[in-house]
């Protein structure tokens, strides 16, 4: 497990003072993975960057496995680092080298037995489905096959964690999902907890356990991923999760009399058409779809509908009374 208990990362310029991670807790744990969005300097790059005491905290615990290593000696950091792998979003693979190379480099590094160098290699290639680049250089690989190889190099020395700052967003749709699948293969196999930094909410609906979402160096709501779609709670994480559900009332269209406008959230245990097709039955309305969209988080279905009811005050009460039993959330966004 790790746990950050009371985290500040405090930069000073002179007589200025900025505060990058304020007093942040937060507990990961063993073999899920775990993200963290929020915009552009919300402080989540400096966070992840505690974990491995490659920025030291201004004040706070870091706790892995039982142990503060902000206490720990040179010694005792050094061993836990090899723990802690880590990957980019720039590769910063060695050009002149092969990947191979750049992969045992790591080894070597770390005081790995020469006579095993080369099969750990080879089988680091197999893992991230390389085996036939080992005598390639950077420069002849795609952006994707960079990172493969960068996460093979983050994997050389078997740690429990791995850390991935922005690890997708250099790359094309097509590669960040295959880095996606490949992490979460890698997961699935060897429960290696991984923390994932970001701000593409596509990657966090199919790749995360949990999130947490920051904003202007706090934190500001920790959940399960598929209730971070389905029910975000916090300003950032509303905002965020609405780029990509994108699920409003048309732009013009408000409520005329005896109207009211609804949004309708379900999930993949709800059954919509039944829903709508009893209310419409029971009560005296009608009711008309006009914007909805299904995604899909951790291959678990959530939708949205934006519904328009017709019919007196009454009979629309009564129906939205029965509706809202039967949904995951119904939310009213305007009528007459």
């Amino acid at each position: 497990m790790i746990e950050l208990k009371n985290i500040d990362v405090t930069f000073k310029n002179g007589s200025h003072e900025f505060k990058a991670v304020d007093n942040v807790s937060l507990k990961i744990n063993k073999g899920e993975i775990f993200g963290i969005v929020g915009p552009s300097g919300a402080g989540k790059s400096t966070l992840v960057r505690v974990i491995n005491l490659l920025q030291r905290p201004t004040n706070g615990e870091v706790i892995i496995e039982g142990s503060d290593i902000t206490k720990f000696n040179r010694k005792q950091l050094r061993k836990t680092r090899l723990n802690i792998g880590m990957i980019f979003q720039h590769f910063n693979l060695i050009s002149g080298s092969t990947i191979a190379e750049n992969i045992a480099f790591s080894l070597y590094a770390n005081d790995y037995p020469k006579n095993k160098i080369k099969d750990r290699v080879k089988e680091l290639l197999e893992i991230v489905h390389l085996p036939e680049k080992a005598d390639a250089y950077p420069a002849n690989l795609s952006g994707g096959q960079k990172q493969r190889v960068a996460i093979a190099r983050a994997l050389a020395n078997n740690p429990d964690i791995l850390l991935c700052d922005e690890a997708t967003s250099a790359l094309d749709i097509e590669n960040t999902e295959e880095i996606v699948e490949l992490l979460k293969e890698i997961n699935e196999k060897t429960h290696i907890t991984i923390v994932f930094i970001t701000h593409e909410m596509d990657v966090a609906k199919k790749l995360f356990d949990r999130i947490a979402f920051m904003e202007d160096g706090q934190l500001k709501e920790v959940t399960d991923i598929y209730s971070a779609f389905a029910d975000p709670k916090s300003d950032i994480a509303k905002s965020l999760v609405q780029r990509v559900l994108n699920v409003e009332v048309p732009e013009g269209l408000t409520a005329k009399p005896n109207e009211e406008i609804v949004r309708l959230s379900y999930t993949g245990d709800d059954s919509y058409d039944p829903v709508i097709s009893v209310a419409s039955k029971n009560y005296d309305i009608t009711m008309d779809i006009i914007n909805g969209k299904v995604d899909y988080i951790r291959n678990k279905p959530f939708g949205m509908l934006i519904v328009i009811l017709r019919g007196e005050d009454e009979e629309r009460k009564k129906a939205l009374e029965y509706i809202s039993k039967n949904v995951y959330k119904l939310e009213r966004l305007g009528g007459r």
